[in-house]
């Protein structure tokens, strides 16, 4: 996928700008946007697709109730990164510069992650300890913003963020194993609930991952975990 680093951010004023006025995105949409990225939906598709479905939304002839999630925008958002992979075919595509940060930025970005992790108060279980976990993990990145800061050149991105990528992943793992089924149950539920008019507009796939996107962003809100990805910066 392009280093879109600002994919979040662009999105999220672009859907604001389109539908007259600003509303904090929900963490259903936060987590929508973040099954897009995972999926390697160019941000030109998002945006083209949010204007597709703002375009069938004013054709209507009544509008008594205003787009209030991003999810109205799915169905659109999926037609148009669809419609971008079929014209690209046989297209030689030119690489993308990286993005536009510096390395002072990065590693500054990986230390105040470090710190936060191992402030947070997390759950634990017997034999579980998702304390020991984040320890290892902000040492990790601490060595990581070390290894940046020592080199003149700034590293691959894409490297960069497949590395923090496992340790997020690493992290959640022991997250979700040491709360509670009920807790897990009760977090689903709420997504199920937010998710319900918007099933018909989405494939059972993204719907499933989607809802796991949303257990995953929850949690780690709850505990205070920062979120790794060079996405997040």
């Amino acid at each position: 996928m392009e280093n879109y680093f600002n994919y979040f951010t662009e999105i999220e004023e672009h859907f604001q700008r389109r539908r007259g006025g600003i509303l904090l995105l929900s963490t259903l949409d936060w987590a929508l946007i973040e099954t897009w990225k995972d999926a390697g939906i160019p941000l030109e598709a998002a945006l083209r697709g949010i204007d597709a479905a703002f375009e069938r939304y004013e054709k209507r002839p009544s509008k008594t109730r205003k787009v209030n999630s991003l999810a109205y925008c799915a169905q659109e958002v999926l037609a148009e990164a669809e419609a971008m992979k079929e014209a690209a075919v046989g297209v030689v595509q030119e690489p993308k510069a990286q993005a536009g940060f510096s390395s002072a930025e990065i590693a500054g970005f990986l230390r105040r992650n470090a710190t936060e992790l191992e402030s947070a108060k997390l759950p634990s279980r017997p034999g579980i300890s998702p304390e020991a976990v984040a320890r290892a993990i902000a040492a990790a990145l601490r060595g990581m913003a070390s290894e940046i800061e020592s080199k003149s050149a700034l590293p691959k991105l894409e490297d960069l963020e497949r590395r923090l990528t496992v340790q997020e992943e690493k992290l959640f793992a022991v997250l979700l194993a040491a709360v509670t089924d009920d807790e897990v149950v009760f977090v689903r539920a709420q997504a199920d609930r937010e998710l319900a008019p918007y099933r018909s507009k989405m494939p059972s796939a993204q719907i499933e991952q989607l809802l796991k996107q949303y257990v995953h962003k929850k949690l780690l809100e709850k505990y205070g975990v920062p979120r790794l990805s060079l996405f997040y910066m």
